[in-house]
Parts: structure tokens; C-alpha cells; sequence
């Protein structure tokens, strides 16, 4: 009885200590199985209390009055599948008639507390179908991501949301995109990771760097063009609409339209181009948008003008000839000038890292989800790395980058600057380079991430 005391005081004190320093490993050793256990047992009752069971219907109470039986429960969501992860647990609800996927929105504050989850969100998967998804520990307090993701081209993983899922950086999906944040908010990090998650792939990088080239520089080997002006900023725009323009061109001479020809194989953008023929895409990475905007002379305003202008019509026009916009700021606001608000129309994706004004934030969610807003601009400033993602379908979570140093990126950069393409309109804007002569450091990330 003694050797059974000791070993149960030491698996106690083995799971108190890994649930303060390694939650994660806790968590997959000790808490799946608790939560799993807690939600079964609670679960009745817990829907109950909070709302979202359905009467019976009326021909179980007729039923139960013919046979002289106790009248029927009320009756919740039916359990379809109980499934632990790394970080929490996903349940799969199917609804009963009269509910709906809102209700369990609503509630998710409160099946928090009853389940002892540190987050509850859901998502409809599809009519009547609902997966909630609960997560046991504070993933966003130490990022560890996942050691396998679901990478495709043009798909780049850049943090971990709050519900433990992986937030990815589609340029498919969402081609251009607009992220914000103060200094030492986490912005440069979360861009150090956009750019090492594109270094491997099959894609032409653009820098422009107006802050002297003291972000992007140092990843200059695999960057096809960079700028550390806004007068070459000007120049380099304007090569990249005369880009777009050969590119619509050459779409336009392969596009195939014959009577023949199936209508998949129809080309209206370079991914139905083939292989041999589809132009590399570009991904254009803007690191201070407002020093862009500012001028202080009649010539200036002219510059100004020039680059907001190329740069609207790259959101507009870009995405079918491949070229992607990366906006990033520390301010964004309507005194940046005429042509802002349009240029921001176009940025589908929308990141705000902790702001130092309501108005960056209302540019940045204000007109796709207003209650985001308010989570926006209530970042801790400790919090570096932490930040708002949504897009224009209305959706918004939290989300934090791994930590990712400037010297564990250029490594990565250097190890994969073979695959920076020539883009002779672009060769005037590349940075003359030697190799480099330091060694490659591991890329680790698994502490959380500074600016």
C-alpha cells in the first residue's frame, strides 16, 4: 500500500509539473482523456443548463400518454463524433430539428466554463452538421507548430490559431493582403515567416523596403527585386504593371477558346496555362505602406500618386497574371491620401497586430467584421506575435506566429537561393550578392515571437 501511495503521489506531481511547464505534453498525456471523460459525463446535463436541447416531439408525447409512460426529456444535439488532438478536443454535433448553428455559437462562452476548456469555437460543416472545436491549454501563450502541415503551392502555414488549427496564407485563395501593427507588435516576425515559408516554393519575391532596406536586405538572396526607396519603389511598380500586361498578353494568345477544346481547359489565368509556359508568380511584399503615401513637395505628391496608382492596379488586375500584394504598415488611415480606401477595397486578407489607434483598426476590419475591431485593438502589448486574422467572408480569429530570428530567415533564404528566379524586367531592381560565408543555424520555432 505504501509503494501504490508513493507512485500515485509521483504521477501526481509528473502531471502537475508538466501541465505548468510543458502544457502540451500534459495535455496529450493526461488531459484528452480527463476532458473526453468530463464532456461525456456533463454533456446532458450541460446542454440543458445552457440551452440547446429541443423539446420531444408531439407524437413521443402522445405516444408516452397512450402507453401511461413518464413524459420524454428534452433532448440535445446527438453526439455523432468524440475526437482528442494535440490541443483540445473536436466534436462533431448533428442538430435536432428547430436548432441552429448560432445557438451553439452563442453558448460557447458557457460550454467553456462547464467543460473546464480554456476556448470553445465552432463552424457548421454542413446543414445541421456542427464541429466544435475546445482546446485545453493556452496554444497561443508558448506557439509550437505542428511537425507536419498541409503545404501546396502558393499555400504558406504562418501561425497557429486559438482553437489549435494552423492558419495558413493562401494567395489562391486570398491573393492580396493587408497587415498592420505597431513597433514591437510582432509584424516583422510574422513577415520573416511569410518569407521563409516562400523560400522554398517556385515563386519570385519583391521587397520594397522604404525604412533603408533594413527588414528585407538581409534576405536579399532570395529576393528577385528590392527597393529601399520610394523613388525606386516607383520605378519597380511600374515594371511589375508592364509585367502584367505581357502576362495577359501571353494568356491571351493560349487561351484556346474552339469549339473543341473542354471548357477546364479554357485559360483566364496562368494556373491554366501549362507548365512550360505559365509565368512564375510574384509575390510583392510592401513592409511600410505610409512612407509610400507621405509627400512634401509637388514633386513628391506626383511620386505618390504614381505608386498608389500602380499599386491599385496590381490588386486589381493582379491575381489572374500571378502577382500578389503583401500590404504591411504600422498606421493605415484615410489621411494617407485619395486611392488608400480603394487600395484597401482590394485586400482581401486582413491581419492587425496590437495598434496604437482605433482608426488602423477600424481601416483594417471596420468593413468586413466590426466586432473585430474592439479584439483588435485590446492586445496586450506582452503579447507580442498576437494578432487579429480575418478575411472578407466576415470570419475573425486569433492567431500567433512562431518566433522566427532575422538570422534563422536569411539562413533559410540562403539555403534556397537557388530558386530565386531572373525576371529580366525585374533585373535592374536585384541586389548584387556574395556567398555567404557563415554557417546555417537550426530553424527552431518554439518560443514566442518577437518584432
Amino acid at each position: 500500500m505504501t509503494a501504490f501511495t508513493v507512485a500515485l503521489v509521483l504521477v501526481v506531481a509528473a502531471a502537475g509539473l508538466l501541465r505548468w511547464r510543458r502544457p502540451a505534453w500534459y495535455w496529450l498525456a493526461f488531459g484528452a482523456t480527463l476532458a473526453a471523460l468530463r464532456v461525456l459525463v456533463r454533456y446532458r446535463s450541460v446542454m440543458d443548463a445552457c440551452g440547446l436541447t429541443v423539446p420531444p416531439t408531439r407524437w413521443r408525447l402522445s405516444l408516452a400518454r397512450a402507453t401511461n409512460r413518464p413524459i420524454p426529456e428534452s433532448r440535445p444535439p446527438r453526439i455523432r463524433r468524440l475526437r482528442p488532438t494535440r490541443t483540445g478536443l473536436v466534436l462533431r454535433l448533428k442538430l435536432r430539428p428547430g436548432q441552429d448553428v448560432f445557438d451553439i455559437a452563442a453558448a460557447s462562452d458557457r460550454l467553456r466554463h462547464s467543460f473546464s476548456m480554456f476556448g470553445v469555437t465552432s463552424r457548421e460543416v454542413r446543414s445541421g452538421v456542427v464541429e466544435v472545436r475546445m482546446t485545453g491549454y493556452d496554444v497561443l501563450k508558448r506557439v509550437q507548430m505542428p511537425a507536419e502541415t498541409e503545404t501546396r503551392p502558393m499555400r504558406v502555414p504562418v501561425a497557429l490559431r486559438e482553437d489549435g488549427a494552423v492558419h495558413y496564407r493562401d494567395y489562391r485563395a486570398i491573393p492580396h493582403a493587408l497587415t498592420l501593427g505597431a513597433t514591437e507588435s510582432g509584424k516583422s516576425v510574422y513577415q520573416r515567416n511569410l518569407v521563409a515559408g516562400l523560400a522554398p516554393m517556385d515563386v519570385a519575391l519583391v521587397g520594397i523596403d522604404c525604412k533603408q532596406g533594413v527588414e528585407l536586405f538581409p534576405l536579399a538572396r532570395r529576393f528577385s527585386a528590392l527597393a529601399d526607396s520610394p523613388d525606386t519603389a516607383a520605378e519597380l511598380l511600374d515594371a511589375l504593371v508592364a509585367r502584367m500586361a505581357d502576362v495577359y498578353r501571353l494568356i491571351r494568345t493560349q487561351q484556346r477558346i474552339t469549339v473543341d477544346v473542354p471548357d477546364a481547359e479554357i485559360a483566364a489565368d496562368i494556373w491554366d496555362l501549362p507548365d512550360e509556359l505559365r509565368p512564375t508568380p510574384v509575390v510583392v511584399l510592401v513592409d511600410e505602406v505610409a512612407e509610400l503615401a507621405l509627400y512634401a513637395t509637388k514633386e513628391e505628391e506626383k511620386r505618390r500618386d504614381r505608386i498608389i496608382t500602380a499599386l491599385v492596379r496590381l490588386a486589381q488586375l493582379g491575381r489572374a497574371a500571378g502577382i500578389y500584394l503583401e500590404i504591411c504598415g504600422q498606421r493605415f488611415g484615410s489621411e494617407l491620401g485619395k486611392g488608400i480606401t480603394m487600395l484597401r477595397a482590394q485586400l482581401t486578407g486582413r491581419t492587425a497586430h496590437r495598434l496604437n489607434d482605433e482608426t488602423s483598426a477600424n481601416m483594417a476590419f471596420g468593413d468586413i467584421a466590426p466586432d473585430a475591431v474592439l479584439a483588435a485593438i485590446q492586445i496586450p502589448a506582452e503579447l507580442r506575435g498576437l494578432a487579429i486574422a480575418g478575411d472578407a467572408s466576415g470570419g475573425w480569429h486569433r492567431i500567433r506566429a512562431p518566433h522566427t530570428s532575422l538570422r534563422q530567415a536569411v539562413n533559410l533564404c540562403n539555403r534556397h537561393a537557388d530558386r530565386t528566379p531572373d525576371l529580366p524586367e525585374l533585373a535592374p531592381f536585384r541586389l548584387a550578392v556574395t556567398a555567404p560565408v557563415t554557417a546555417l543555424a537550426p530553424s527552431v520555432k518554439s518560443s514566442p515571437a518577437t518584432a
